[in-house]
């Protein structure tokens, strides 16, 4: 039995925070500790306590609760409390009873817990090292931010984000087309300046009917949970900022541009980070900007860097081109005037683009504008070759190395990036079919009693309407459309999604196909929690025993994609060509494998036929991506809209001349932006380089099977449950026994997760699990920063050890000063040195690898291992000592290797963007003086790494 004595200094294993108890009263049964760091008691079973007596000695530093300290030369014991002889921090002869000790005492340190007989389990030890080798193979890739994001592998995409993110403080203009993935780019941009450190306070504005999709979309595919901030929240923290409560916020630009305080809270809130979705309605006259141009203006002057996004990056003309081009670099972009002169310039670039791409012989006159382009003696060998008739290896060499000296010195490609489904390739094709059906009398009677143009278009709501309160058939009873629907799912077989406007629309359309077919379908909308849209959108996606259809509000055009179903019924139309054409985008994605079906029910003779006949006939909206659409509904809304309203019939010759008009337009305004079409930028925006090795890259990055083995090792640590969904997926959730109650990156009620990227992008109610996912890179971060498993003590069996041999395997880490926001960490992350120590002073570290030691290891009962501690006191001392030393020897050549590597890419990076400087005005100053800065401070901050013990693990044989 342990001799209690009242007075005597414990600490609380179970609750280490709560500092150095003292014992206050005991008795048979009891022991009662008062912890006056905390100010708790806690009263402990005399056979049953999680304490451990706090014993120094000689050689120690400890401290007094009065705040000086003690160097330990003698300790003495009396009636079973100790006290402390030794020197202060003046050298004078002091006494400190263990009474006197300081109450905050708190052993994390491994050397301290260690020797203080605090020691973890082995498989926590394990997890500890096995983390700062997979963190530091991690923040040294430099693929980081592009495997971690559920995305297809697209090149495109790929290309743009990792010549951006890498920039510092970047600021471009993604312009790709529709269903190209701009929100994707921007994200896979963000997400690695948020990773390394770049940015950590980011804003996102866009039309408030965007604000969900670009939620979900943060969400699920990057894991990035943004904060949505209307009217109503900023109202809730108007005593203070409310931008400054969140790090990552998405606000309406509507809002955002109201003159008022909250539009200077705003601007003040200080962001790391801007993006400007639908950027092409920030609409600038020289004379008038509008309200939302003038508040990006003031944001993207105090935010260092900038992402401006849209498909139609002229739409609105040149001014307003220019205007957001100057957004992202005043300097470069003085005047509209300088602007139209070098644009004009450009097209000799192009032209001899398009020469180089070709098979034929250079003409004359393109080698003489080649050779004006590109002036220096370098070049004139490659233009020699680019008419090599000889060799056609050699041409085609040549004629690349040309087109990439274009794409680096010459046009806006390197602040403006634009892919088109032309150059891109392979997307399906669409077909429509549009079904007439007669249109109810009841509708009839509902539209003139409630006229407008939503009655017109949506006459099913205006019924509603009519009859609520009353006793009625419901809508879905009468509507042709309905019947006409369930013998179409019927006849197809396959998925469909069927979209309307409407919430309630979708709603009682779902409860009419349950009631009156019996087809399995689920419903999607607004007034749905994201957990309970994702059940619905699985439920869809399930191939065997699925839902057949999916009936989805206007909010099932945002944000989620069916690539997988090749059959959309448009329930009804939208007001909107960019509507109309984010609803088709959610099949006509890449990666659609099938031609897309467009249904299209439609009441013979109404407004809905009328404003199908201008989609089709006049803007071919429902065949081809319409990138004219907004211009011409700018144009022609207005008159399309007074029509509608009045209900016109498809055939008036008001309508046909308004078609026609339009369809004149578009092709005008398509005809000009096919010869406007700029080759260099978008062989610049896809990229020269074949991306086949980048993918594969992305792909062996993955490591799936350390990844696994990596997860069931933290998941057991820590006590969460894992068990098996399906074939490479797990469902992950806390248990009783879990060490946290809330682990990064976790939903307190659990979560399936897959670490295949194709099942993660086909079932959205899974979590693509990788080693940049949330709960992995954040619970590393949570493991290093934490003391579980830096002290611990096995037992080997082994012939070849002689019994009583002990061994001490310390972990050093190095780790660079302030390298979070300069990108050092990427040179030097935190880097573990291992030492293997025996009686002699030898270290054994490189002939016995971690994992054959490890695996050979038993655990001893903490007792035991307190009472080998004990006993070995200065052995161990001595063997640490002589781990510093082995370690210390190894610090040099770590921080040499990091410092080679960050002179050859940070001195590579500037020399050339100093080169084309000279012949780019688009290279940034700020962004030469971030790299020369640099360059100039990286490696002495670097060479200030500093190595701290971070592991210690006691090994004995038996």
């Amino acid at each position: 039995m342990i001799d209690f004595v009242p007075g005597q200094r414990w600490i609380s294993e179970a609750e280490n925070d709560l500092g150095l108890g003292t014992i206050l009263t005991l008795d048979h049964r009891l022991i009662t500790v008062l912890y006056p760091a905390s100010g708790e008691t806690r009263a402990y079973a005399r056979h049953n306590h999680p304490l451990h007596r706090i014993e120094f000695t000689i050689g120690d530093r400890v401290k007094s609760h009065e705040g000086w300290s003690l160097q330990v030369t003698e300790v003495t014991q009396k009636e079973g409390l100790i006290t402390y002889q030794g020197v202060d921090e003046n050298g004078q002869p002091q006494t400190l009873p263990e009474s006197c000790l300081d109450n905050f005492i708190q052993f994390n340190k491994p050397r301290e817990r260690l020797l203080a007989g605090q020691v973890d389990q082995l498989n926590q030890f394990a997890l500890r090292y096995r983390t700062l080798s997979h963190y530091n193979r991690t923040l040294r890739s430099p693929l980081l931010g592009l495997c971690g994001a559920r995305t297809s592998l697209i090149p495109h995409q790929l290309h743009i984000a990792r010549e951006v993110a890498t920039r510092h403080a970047p600021r471009v203009l993604l312009a790709d087309e529709v269903g190209l993935g701009k929100t994707i780019e921007a994200g896979m941009i963000l997400y690695h300046q948020l990773l390394t450190g770049e940015a950590k306070r980011v804003l996102i504005l866009l039309p408030e009917t965007l604000q969900h999709q670009w939620l979900v979309e943060m969400l699920r595919r990057f894991n990035l949970h943004f904060s949505l901030f209307d009217r109503a929240r900023c109202e809730e923290l108007s005593e203070e900022n409310p931008f400054e409560s969140e790090q990552l916020v998405i606000c309406s630009i509507q809002l955002a541009a109201e003159p008022g305080p909250l539009q200077q809270q705003l601007v003040e809130a200080g962001w790391d980070l801007l993006v400007v979705d639908e950027a092409h309605h920030l609409q600038w006259q020289a004379e008038s900007p509008s309200d939302e141009y003038l508040l990006v203006e003031r944001l993207a002057q105090e935010t260092p860097a900038v992402l401006l996004l849209t498909a139609t990056p002229e739409q609105l003309g040149k001014e307003s081109h220019f205007a957001r081009l100057r957004l992202l670099d005043p300097d470069r972009y003085p005047s509209l005037e300088q602007f139209l002169e070098e644009e004009a310039q450009y097209q000799p670039v192009a032209e001899a683009v398009q020469q180089l791409l070709s098979e034929q012989p250079l003409p004359d006159e393109t080698l003489n504008t080649l050779g004006a382009l590109l002036n220096d003696a370098d070049n004139a060998a490659c233009l020699q070759a680019a008419n090599n008739t000889q060799s056609s290896t050699e041409r085609a060499q040549a004629r690349e190395q040309l087109i990439r000296q274009l794409l680096d010195r010459h046009g806006t490609s390197r602040v403006l990036f634009r892919n088109t489904r032309a150059a891109i390739k392979g997307f399906p094709g669409r077909v429509v079919q549009d079904y007439p059906l007669p249109l109810p009398e009841l509708y009839t009677l509902a539209t003139q009693e409630h006229p407008s143009l939503a009655s017109q278009l949506y006459p099913e709501r205006a019924y509603q309407q009519q009859v609520s309160g009353l006793e009625g058939d419901p809508w879905w009873r009468f509507d042709p459309r309905v019947e006409w629907l369930m013998v179409l799912l019927r006849h197809l077989k396959q998925k469909v999604l069927v979209i309307c406007s409407r919430a309630e629309t979708a709603l009682e359309l779902d409860e009419a196909l349950r009631v009156r077919s019996g087809l399995p379908s689920a419903v999607f909308h607004e007034g749905m929690s994201i957990m309970e849209r994702d059940r619905a959108a699985a439920y869809f996606a399930e191939e065997e025993f699925g839902a057949q259809v999916l009936i989805c509000s206007e909010i099932g055009s945002e944000g989620r994609n069916f690539q997988f179903a090749h059959h959309l019924v448009l329930f009804d139309l939208p007001d909107n060509p960019d509507l109309l054409e984010q609803r088709i985008g959610r099949l006509d994605r890449i990666g659609q494998s099938e031609t897309i079906r467009l249904h299209v029910p439609l009441f013979s003779g109404s407004a809905q036929q009328s404003l199908y006949r201008w989609y089709h006939e006049g803007l071919n909206a429902f065949i081809d991506t319409c990138p004219t659409g907004s211009a011409l509904f700018s144009r022609y809304g207005q008159s399309l809209i007074a029509l509608l309203s009045e209900g016109v019939a498809s055939d008036d010759e008001r309508l046909a001349a308004l078609v026609e008009e339009s369809k004149t337009s578009r092709e005008t305004l398509q005809q000009e932006m096919q010869q406007g079409r700029d080759r260099l930028l978008e062989l610049n925006s896809r990229g020269m380089e074949p991306t086949e090795p980048l993918i594969d890259s992305i792909q062996q990055s993955a490591e799936v099977d350390a990844l696994k083995r990596y997860l069931n090792l933290m998941l057991d640590c820590y006590g969460l449950e894992s068990e098996e969904h399906s074939r490479n997926a797990i469902i992950v959730r806390p248990s009783d026994q879990s060490l946290l109650h809330d682990f990064p990156g976790l939903p307190r009620d659990g979560a399936t997760m897959t670490w295949n990227r194709e099942q993660a992008l086909a079932r959205e109610d899974m979590q693509f699990v990788s080693w940049e996912h949330p709960m992995v890179l954040e619970g590393m971060e949570m493991i290093l920063g934490s003391e579980l498993g830096n002290s611990a003590v096995g037992l080997i069996k082994n012939r070849g050890i002689t019994p009583g041999t002990m061994l001490v395997e310390a972990v050093y880490v190095i780790t660079s000063p302030g390298g979070e926001r300069n990108q050092l960490k990427r040179y030097l992350p935190p880097t573990a040195i291992r030492t293997l120590i025996d009686p002699k002073g030898n270290d054994l570290a490189d002939k016995v690898a971690f994992d054959t030691l490890d695996s050979q290891l038993q655990p001893l009962k903490r007792a035991t291992a307190r009472q080998l501690i004990s006993a070995q006191r200065q052995p161990l001392i001595d063997a640490l000592g002589a781990a510093d030393k082995a370690a210390h020897r190894q610090v040099d050549q770590v921080i040499e290797g990091a410092c080679q590597q960050f002179r050859k890419e940070i001195s590579s990076e500037l020399q050339r963007l100093l080169a084309l400087k000279a012949v780019n005005p688009n290279i940034r100053d700020s962004e030469l003086a971030h790299l020369t800065s640099l360059a100039r401070d990286g490696e002495a901050k670097l060479r200030q790494a500093q190595l701290q013990l971070d592991a210690i693990r006691v090994i004995v044989a038996a």
